[in-house]
């Protein structure tokens, strides 16, 4: 089982609700979603279902339409982050509950923090309920908001907040004042907005505990003035001042020297402070840092990335005190942990945690966590990618992956699908993906998107040599071709493109006569999708691919009744059989050889060609399958055994019999309990007893065909008793 166990109950049910949205509702006559029938709802789930749609991607103004009911679906704690909601929605299904918290951070579809205090501040009841609320990233447009009984509707319409999120707004100095009105406001984030002037905050010394002023560029306060103001927020316990150390769109000095004095001034400044974010800061000093920690017994947390400051040995001393920097791994991680949002500091922080993992031999599930959020949080970021991916390769490389949750990894594999969508040109972000992807375990037991997967990893092959890179693109396109189901190898079979790219490799291995792996995997990935696939069998013939039989040899076209003429021609068969007849060539090679002579040879009725050909092929095929070995390796794997059927009957002539055996023999010892269920489906089973109880059946297939039934009936066995309980 995952580590991290099975999903909560409630959990799958708000997903089965989500996908089944169309089913349970009728449409208003604006388009809009009502739950044609509805329970009243535990308050904590209606919160449950709004975020599971949020993060879904399935809220927007048709759905959030069934939220209108304010009877049965009772909101209190909303999210509607980066959700495309309007400002009419909005107001028609959220603003008639009685919210305590709203996140309409990146909301699009034209919702501004206007449309959101108006609405908000219409309700009476939310003018007193609400206490925290997030606008991050929205445009503000303030000059919009109408006035109510004489007065402007502000954020000071809204009594009860106590916790406000405007980072990345376009928030103004007029806006802060009203803000700082607030009788209970407690924590104030105004992160990268344009104020110029933080004199507002001395309206709300007496409440204000906690202030994020990260990368404020546009401040227009001298040193003095900011720890005046500073000296005067008496309650303020976590003060983040802290700065993009990356791009440079002003000197930032006097933010500096700020807090340089802030450091190496007296403890009565600030004196509640427990938490202080100086990270991406210049003139820090370690002498100030050691300073301001020993001055402060009661420090919890102290932000240090990029200042070049945290390597100051009075860190390590105080135990409870958590530090971001690049000291140690603690630090690094911590980073990771607290800055998701910030791109600059995410760069900053991958960067060194890829030095610590570079050659890492313990699992750390921990840090990949925080890798993948970094992720994530920052999808559009090639600087954040480019590290990431490569930290993903190490904390997954060899062992490692297998003592993961398979659900992180699963995330973790979709993420780096969706960089390889993002990044199609940057090599070195894919090269990193396709690195990290290249892995047996992956590969074959973590769910994720395995048609976008080969589908992007064949379009990177497309404008890519490296041979070692190419080897690792064909070897995963061939697994994740054998796991995508029938319908997604038809659709895979169409694309003329694909064929091209597979037959282009064999053709460059055939053109310098190289038998290796990259050869073997690309025509693992043309058996699979030719496999029952008269479109691709026609591509493959189509793109000259019988022409390469000439030189190397795969490929179950011959599967194909209706292309089975295409392949009787003298030259050809004759080589297929000579590699079959070759015990210097690979038994894959071998294998695939006698699986096209087999499937030709077993129908008389259709043989063109000269009787004692026919003839050499069965008595060939019998006498080269039974010298064999077994294979330890999975060589290919098979969606139906239907084109095996006609071959097992008892009619067929033994080298024929003695093919079909062996090969579903090979799968069978290599993964029973996958192929178990296929094999009574099929009817399979009913012929292997035939065989084995038919007078003329020849003993070398007996003795294979009762071997696959006892797997069979041991894999049943095991089914029907259960995990065994004896110690």
């Amino acid at each position: 089982m995952d580590a991290e166990g099975p999903r909560a109950l409630c959990d799958l049910c708000l997903a089965q609700v989500c996908r089944s949205l169309d089913a349970l509702c009728s449409r208003r006559a604006d388009g809009s979603m009502c739950l044609s029938w509805a329970p009243l709802f535990p308050q904590e789930m209606v919160d449950q279902l709004l975020h599971k749609m949020a993060t879904k991607g399935i809220l927007n103004d048709t759905t959030v339409g069934i939220f209108r009911n304010c009877k049965e679906l009772r909101l209190r704690r909303a999210s509607i982050r980066c959700c495309p909601v309007s400002a009419e929605a909005f107001r028609l299904a959220l603003c008639p509950h009685r919210l305590q918290e709203l996140d309409a951070s990146w909301v699009s579809g034209g919702l501004t923090g206007a449309n959101i205090i108006s609405g908000l501040a219409s309700n009476p009841e939310c003018r007193s309920s609400l206490q925290r609320l997030s606008l991050s990233g929205l445009r503000l447009d303030w000059e919009s908001l109408e006035e109510d009984g004489g007065s402007r509707v502000g954020f000071s319409f809204l009594q009860g907040l106590r916790t406000l999120n405007l980072a990345n707004t376009d928030l103004t100095d007029a806006v802060l004042e009203d803000i700082c009105t607030l009788p209970q406001l407690e924590s104030l984030d105004i992160s990268c907005s344009p104020v110029s002037n933080l004199t507002a905050l001395l309206d709300c010394k007496n409440t204000l505990r906690s202030l994020i002023a990260h990368r404020l560029r546009q401040l227009d306060m001298s040193p003095a003035r900011l720890l005046f103001v500073f000296n005067q927020l008496h309650a303020l316990r976590h003060l983040d001042f802290s700065d993009d150390h990356i791009t440079v769109d002003s000197d930032g000095r006097d933010g500096d020297e700020t807090v340089r004095q802030l450091l190496e001034g007296s403890p009565q400044v600030l004196p509640s402070l427990v938490s202080l974010d100086i990270s991406g800061r210049k003139r820090v000093t370690e002498a100030a840092v050691r300073a301001f920690v020993e001055a402060r017994g009661g420090l919890v947390f102290l932000g240090l990335l990029a200042t070049g400051a945290s390597s100051c040995h009075v860190l390590s001393s105080h135990k409870n005190l958590k530090v971001t920097g690049e000291a140690n791994e603690n630090q690094v991680c911590e980073a990771l942990r607290r800055y998701r949002d910030r791109e600059c500091f995410i760069r900053e922080a991958l960067v060194h945690l890829y030095n610590l993992v570079t050659d890492i031999d313990n699992p750390r599930p921990d840090m990949l966590k925080l890798v993948l959020s970094g992720m994530q949080s920052h999808p559009s970021s090639l600087h954040v990618h480019l590290v990431a991916t490569a930290c993903v390769f190490n904390l997954t490389t060899q062992d490692l992956a297998e003592a993961m949750p398979v659900s992180l990894l699963s995330s973790t594999v979709t993420q780096l699908l969706n960089a390889m969508k993002t990044f199609p040109n940057h090599q070195q972000v894919q090269k990193n993906c396709l690195l990290a992807l290249c892995s047996d375990y992956i590969l074959q037991d973590v769910p994720f998107d395995k048609y976008l997967a080969a589908m992007l990893v064949i379009n990177w092959l497309s404008s890519h040599e490296d041979p070692t890179l190419q080897r690792m693109a064909v070897a995963v396109i061939s697994i994740l071709v054998a796991k995508l189901s029938t319908e997604e190898t038809a659709q895979l079979s169409k694309d003329v493109f694909i064929m091209k790219q597979l037959l282009a490799i064999v053709q460059q291995k055939a053109m310098v006569g190289v038998v290796d792996s990259t050869l073997k995997f690309a025509l693992s990935a043309l058996w699979n999708l030719t496999d029952e696939m008269p479109t691709a069998a026609r591509n493959f013939i189509e793109c000259q691919g019988l022409e390469l039989y000439e030189e190397v040899l795969e490929n179950n076209i011959a599967e194909v009744e209706v292309l089975q003429a295409d392949l009787l021609e003298e030259d050809l068969l004759e080589h297929i059989l000579s590699l079959l007849q070759d015990s210097q060539v690979e038994v894959g090679v071998r294998y695939f050889a006698g699986g096209i002579l087999a499937q030709l040879a077993s129908r008389p009725e259709a043989w063109t060609l000269g009787d004692e050909l026919r003839s050499t092929i069965l008595k060939q095929l019998h006498a080269s399958i039974i010298t064999w070995p077994q294979l330890e390796r999975e060589m290919v794997s098979y969606r139906s055994f239907h084109p095996f059927c006609p071959l097992l009957q008892t009619c067929q002539p033994s080298g024929v019999q003695l093919w079909a055996v062996w090969a579903i023999h090979l799968v069978c010892s290599q993964n029973i309990s996958h192929y178990s269920s296929m094999l009574e489906k099929e009817g399979v089973t009913e012929l292997l007893k035939n065989l084995a109880a038919h007078p003329d059946t020849h003993s070398d297939i007996k003795g294979l065909s009762d071997s696959i039934l006892h797997m069979v009936e041991e894999h049943h066995s095991r089914v029907t008793q259960g995990p065994s309980t004896t110690r």
